[in-house]
């Protein structure tokens, strides 16, 4: 495509995004303990309130923001009441997007006991100011007089994005910190083979902008690592902004099943019979490399 009309589209997308990201983060609100499992008393293996299978619905814990210099933090607001350290996401933004345009999906998350570290660079792709949100954490767990000082589960760590923020994620990976990745709609600006971490990799079967079949090729250069593939019937390339809109509930899932071992979401990905493979009301198109289906589903099966 000429650099006169990648311009053009670039500059149109940037405009759409910030309409969309003042709208849609200005009016995100605060998780609340509305959902009848998030009162449970039963908890994760890492200490997290359980939610059974309620990844589409607010966590258990109401959700503060710290917008920094830097960073933006989306996190439980009374982190630790029950003793427990919560996982960490660090986020990647697409192409001149900021953390408030996806707010309400990192609202999502920070309600379900995660701390999510976005980075609030335009031009995520080298995931440097990504990982430099792992050293902030590091730091503050270790402070005493830090409000996340002894709060932090740094050994239980994702990577996600969008766009050229999902490429980013793939490119946190790298960083021996980082346990698995969720890269939505990725560009191509990122190289699989130097990870091998678990990965969930996320296109929208209308997305035009970075095609499915691009995103596929990366899922297939995934061999050596746990690889799934969703693809979201009828989203586009803006469908994931906001409160994350079909792309909210699995990425939920995944997250709490890699970071924080939640049972509940093991066959939601794995087995013979999970959940979501012949979703067709969900996924346009669904697949697992062979290593994601040596990973025992519910039961050991």
């Amino acid at each position: 495509m000429p650099g006169r009309t990648s311009r053009l589209l670039g500059g149109l997308l940037l405009g759409v995004l910030l309409t969309l990201g003042t709208t849609q983060g200005a009016t995100a609100e605060p998780a609340t303990t509305t959902t009848a499992t998030a009162t449970a008393a039963t908890v994760t293996a890492s200490g997290i309130p359980s939610v059974g299978t309620d990844w589409d619905r607010p966590g258990p814990y109401e959700v503060d923001v710290d917008i920094e210099a830097v960073h933006t933090f989306y996190h439980p607001r009374a982190m630790g009441a029950s003793g427990e350290r919560h996982p960490v996401v660090i986020w990647g933004n697409g192409t001149g997007a900021v953390p408030g345009i996806y707010s309400s999906l990192l609202r999502h998350w920070a309600s379900h006991g995660f701390i999510v570290a976005a980075a609030n660079t335009p031009t995520s792709n080298f995931a440097i100011s990504m990982r430099a949100g792992i050293d902030v954490l590091e730091r503050r767990n270790a402070d005493p007089g830090s409000p996340y000082f002894g709060r932090v589960d740094l050994a239980r760590i994702g990577s996600a994005g969008h766009s050229q923020g999902g490429a980013a994620a793939l490119n946190a990976a790298v960083d021996a910190r980082v346990d698995t990745a969720v890269p939505i709609q990725p560009g191509p600006l990122t190289d699989p083979d130097l990870t091998g971490v678990p990965v969930f990799y996320l296109a929208g079967e209308r997305n035009l902008t970075v095609w499915p079949a691009l995103v596929k090729a990366l899922y297939r250069d995934s061999d050596h690592l746990p690889a799934v593939y969703g693809e979201v019937r009828g989203a586009g390339h803006l469908s994931s902004i906001g409160d994350g809109g079909a792309f909210r509930a699995p990425t939920t899932a995944w997250l709490r099943f890699w970071l924080m071992a939640d049972e509940n979401a093991r066959g939601y990905f794995f087995g013979p019979d999970c959940v979501h493979c012949g979703d067709d009301e969900l996924w346009s198109g669904w697949d697992r490399n062979e290593r994601a289906r040596l990973i025992p589903g519910p039961g050991g099966a």
